[in-house]
């Protein structure tokens, strides 16, 4: 089973270890495009060799970034290349050269004469100490970094402010997982996580099924009646929908980017007549009051996640796998009927299939002389099966699957999630 992947840039994302949780962002990764130039960035003192120097050289990128930040006046914060920068992290101290590109009086930077980053320049283990540092979207309190919490207790979490970040965080080493959410019970698939799935080579190593509980948050001292928009992202709002209209409020209702950050952006703009539906730990952590609790219209209201890593994990036998395809045919949809024969011949349950347009030929065109031309349009299928691929039914229901389709990958084959789901109020309160 082969698959085609396209290839990543290794430069294309910030390489930051800062010492304590940090979001992620677009404008992080621009400033230290800016200042730095990648191409020519080697460590020549063997970083990933040790904890201490992966996190030295990371602090150092990051600190450069602070500082161009805060203004270095008409300086240049650019060592030359013959400089030599000492950092202490966690008490153990060590020099790194890192070859920055000197800038002259020009402001024209001189030629390159390191080679690139390489992906064995930015291995070091896997594990930074005895502390899982994992990825996930959003800002602390949302939704996703709970889940976080539930599959990797006592885990370091790191925010990020787009999905796509949280996958190549994990791919430069900067967090060793990542959880993200790809279906809620109302609100369906989340597409575009389906799409990154395809998009990078990460493996699916586990999932994890979070309650969502739903509650209305305002500044303290605020009232219901007082309020005139509500904010939330857009599947929260449309959870609370009915619940918003039993309670007589007469707003508007405007989405934004996650539960927590609507919380976050009252917090920081003291917005008096907005509310925000988020959990409990967002009014928590952002001073807010709960002006009603659990708002949901459906009690049955879950979140699965899938915990995401460089490497898969063994598949077993000896307790409930789960496993997790793609697949696309040249010809068309017509094989589906054919993968799912396979699949029931040999009495393997599928819990998930989803379609995604298939974006490198989003159209087949088939010519007919008697009635012109006729278009179809063209899918890739996520299907998720009940069944390790250390079994052998699996083995041999993938091997007939594979002589139907044109393109086949194994995403991932991981334990199932078999936590009973029975939220109590401690349950909610952790949210």
């Amino acid at each position: 089973m082969q698959a085609v992947s396209p290839s990543h840039n290794l430069y294309s994302s910030s390489i930051i270890c800062p010492s304590k949780p940090r979001r992620l962002n677009h404008l992080t990764r621009l400033a230290i495009r800016c200042v730095y130039r990648y191409d020519s960035v080697q460590f020549p003192n063997g970083v990933g060799s040790s904890r201490a120097d992966w996190q030295s050289s990371c602090a150092i990128l990051s600190s450069k970034v602070s500082s161009q930040d805060q203004g270095s006046g008409d300086k240049s914060i650019l060592p030359s290349n013959s400089d030599q920068l000492a950092a202490a992290v966690n008490g153990h101290k060590t020099s790194v050269d890192l070859n920055l590109v000197p800038i002259d009086k020009n402001n024209k930077p001189q030629p390159p004469a390191q080679k690139p980053l390489t992906i064995t320049d930015l291995s070091p283990a896997p594990m930074h100490g005895s502390q899982l540092r994992v990825a996930y979207q959003g800002v602390p309190g949302a939704y996703s970094e709970a889940a976080a919490g539930k599959a990797y207790p006592n885990c370091e979490a790191i925010p990020c402010d787009q999905f796509e970040v949280a996958f190549q965080a994990v791919e430069l080493w900067i967090a060793d997982r990542a959880v993200l959410p790809v279906e809620n019970s109302l609100g369906g698939s989340i597409h575009r996580n389906y799409d990154l799935l395809l998009r990078h080579r990460l493996h699916i190593v586990g999932e994890v099924q979070l309650p969502v509980h739903h509650c209305l948050l305002a500044l303290p001292g605020v009232r219901k009646e007082y309020l005139t928009r509500v904010i939330s992202h857009p599947q929260a709002l449309s959870q609370c929908e009915h619940t918003l209209t039993k309670l007589g409020l007469n707003v508007t209702r405007e989405a934004v980017d996650d539960t927590a950050g609507a919380a976050e952006y009252i917090a920081a703009n003291n917005l008096r007549d907005t509310a925000a539906i988020a959990s409990a730990r967002a009014a928590e952590l952002y001073g807010l009051q709960i002006l009603a609790d659990g708002i949901q219209d459906d009690s049955s209201n879950v979140t699965r996640f899938v915990m995401l890593a460089r490497e898969p994990i063994i598949p077993r036998t000896d307790r409930p796998f789960k496993t997790s395809i793609v697949f696309a045919h040249d010809k068309g949809t017509s094989v589906l009927f054919k993968v799912l024969s396979a699949f029931a011949f040999r009495n393997i349950s599928l819990t998930k299939i989803e379609s995604r347009p298939h974006r490198n030929r989003p159209i087949r065109l088939v010519d007919d002389a008697n009635v012109g031309t006729a278009k179809h349009f063209e899918y890739m299928f996520y299907v998720d099966f009940e069944a390790s691929m250390a079994d052998v039914r699996a083995q041999n229901a993938l091997a007939e699957v594979q002589e139907f389709t044109s393109f086949l990958r194994v995403l991932g084959s991981y334990p199932m999630d078999m936590t009973p789901w029975c939220p109590s109020r401690g349950d909610e309160q952790s949210l």
